[in-house]
């Protein structure tokens, strides 16, 4: 079997398979933002599948809407959604176009850029700490909006990249319940994390919203 470089685009074939087959794939590989004032590449530690209208947890469960559109378009694309009115996050999307499939890119290992990282995350404390969870890896990344539907394959100058990198042995990969996700689909073992890395985010499980009681 031939080695592939590192700095190759994944294909789009490859992300064209069922969630829990690219989910733990995606472990290891190289995610590139090209942005004005230079690159800034991060390695992924961990991430969260989604598997569309048969998973409650996932934006697409009840069908395509002009917000999740880009789930039901071609694998190997960029899915940024706003969330909570305060952060972005990225997906990739999977699965054969038609079918909605995301893999939420949770966080990663700022390997290139990373005082462009800095800059927007001037909180951190560590470089461990700038791109550890979902909304620090937007953010770090200088992710939004405008990026939604972006090629994550195209290579060269695009605003997002994601080469194949440097997976794991399969060893160092675990997997658990997603983070925050409740209902039925709270204990579907789709996140997955490489064993021991200190960007990887903390587990959290969902804990519903109480609604304000009247006091009068």
């Amino acid at each position: 079997m031939t080695d592939v470089p590192e700095r190759m685009p994944l294909s789009r074939d490859f992300f064209s398979r069922p969630v829990v087959e690219v989910a733990p794939d995606l472990l290891g590989r190289t995610l590139v933002r090209t942005t004005p004032d230079g690159p800034i590449e991060l390695r992924l530690t961990e991430v969260e599948a989604y598997d569309g209208e048969n998973d409650p947890g996932s934006h697409a469960y009840r069908g395509r809407t002009a917000r999740n559109a880009t789930m039901f378009g071609p694998p190997g694309h960029a899915y940024v959604y706003f969330i909570y009115g305060m952060w972005f996050s990225l997906n990739a999307v999977c699965c054969p176009e038609g079918r909605a499939g995301g893999i939420l890119l949770r966080a990663g290992e700022i390997l290139t850029g990373a005082s462009l990282a800095a800059a927007r995350r001037p909180k951190a404390r560590t470089v461990t700490e700038l791109a550890k969870g979902p909304a620090r890896l937007a953010t770090a990344l200088d992710i939004d909006r405008g990026l939604d539907g972006a090629d994550l394959c195209q290579g060269g100058a695009a605003p997002l990249t994601l080469l194949h990198g440097d997976p794991p042995g399969p060893e160092l990969v675990r997997n658990g319940p997603r983070t925050g996700v409740g209902g039925d689909g709270a204990d579907h073992p789709w996140r997955y994390w490489i064993d021991g890395d200190p960007t990887v985010s903390p587990y959290r499980r969902h804990v519903p919203r109480r609604r304000a009681t009247s006091t009068t």
